[in-house]
């Protein structure tokens, strides 16, 4: 069992090819990688310089901070991994897996906040302040980072019981769960199924959640006589419809699928698109379906604008 524990490090090979390739990656991923900090961070400034206080824009400023986390856990040790180096230690990967299933679970849990606030604005207008005060939104948000936390110590813990001894290579972009289950020695069903239950538990959860608060909504919807007023209706929840398929099918898709069916080139691209595309498209998508969002930024810019010229 000695020799079993002497693996220090992992090597990241999740886009092998040659130098020229791997340049055009790097300036990819760096492009990606701006906007969605420069997007998230413009979404939460607009919101706060422009007071939009209202629950809806309370939980998108906080799923904007989140997106910003999500990325910043990957993407930085990618372009590493594409220009320095492709190895991270033994200590660095459980980190990054820890924190890639806390962002991942939290982001779950705030998706299913949000579509509960919708429901509450559109079927229960006359009550909608007193069941979605700035204190329930708190203790939604503050709920969904302390669950995302205890999924991923679940998930954890018993990784770090788990010995290492080779091969070390890890044919993804990133330590995630089920690409390091796949390099141990030792036995790995414990960890398969505690991560199967908390999976499913979590994503079940939030789906009900999601499934139900919509399916009212809807219901709402479809009872209003103006096709106008079905249609602005409708729109005040589009955007965050728009971003639960998108967050939802590519995460099951990665997470949920039989190991038999598994092809890396296909993993990687819809990791890709959960782990890196997802958090730069998600203050795209408000800024172009959200009027308050997009007239908020507009201000913004303005702001930007007058300053420059003022200097």
């Amino acid at each position: 069992m000695e020799n079993q524990t002497r693996l220090t490090s992992f090597i990241l090979l999740g886009f092998p090819g040659n130098l020229s390739v791997q340049i055009f990656l790097f300036f990819v991923f760096a492009l990606i990688y701006v906007i969605t900090l420069v997007g998230n961070m413009m979404i939460m400034v607009a919101i706060n310089v422009n007071h939009l206080h209202s629950p809806m824009y309370f939980f998108l400023s906080h799923l904007s901070f989140l997106d910003i986390c999500f990325s910043s856990i990957t993407v930085p040790k990618v372009l590493m991994n594409l220009t320095i180096s492709q190895t991270i230690s033994h200590t660095g990967c459980i980190t990054q897996m820890f924190f890639i299933l806390l962002t991942a679970c939290t982001e779950i849990f705030l998706l299913a906040a949000m579509a509960y606030d919708r429901y509450a604005a559109i079927c229960k207008p006359l009550h909608y302040e007193q069941i979605m005060n700035i204190a329930f939104c708190r203790w939604l948000v503050g709920g969904a980072w302390t669950m995302g936390f205890f999924y991923a110590l679940i998930n954890t813990f018993p990784v770090l019981k788990l010995a290492f001894c080779g091969p070390n290579i890890i044919r993804h972009f990133s330590c995630e769960l089920p690409s390091l289950l796949a390099l141990s020695c030792t036995e790995t069903f414990v960890n398969q199924i505690t991560y199967l239950i908390a999976c499913c538990s979590v994503g079940a959860y939030s789906i009900i959640v999601i499934l139900v608060s919509y399916t009212y909504i809807i219901s709402t919807i479809l009872k209003l006589n103006s096709t106008e007023a079905k249609r602005k209706t409708f729109s005040t929840c589009s955007s965050h419809l728009m971003i639960v398929i998108l967050y939802y099918s590519t995460g099951c898709f990665r997470y949920l699928r039989p190991s038999s069916a598994s092809s890396v080139i296909i993993d990687e691209l819809f990791s890709i698109q959960y782990n890196i595309s997802t958090p730069m498209l998600n203050p795209l998508i408000y800024s172009l379906k959200t009027r308050e969002v997009k007239e908020a930024i507009k201000k913004l810019m303005g702001y930007k604008s007058l300053i420059s010229h003022m200097v």
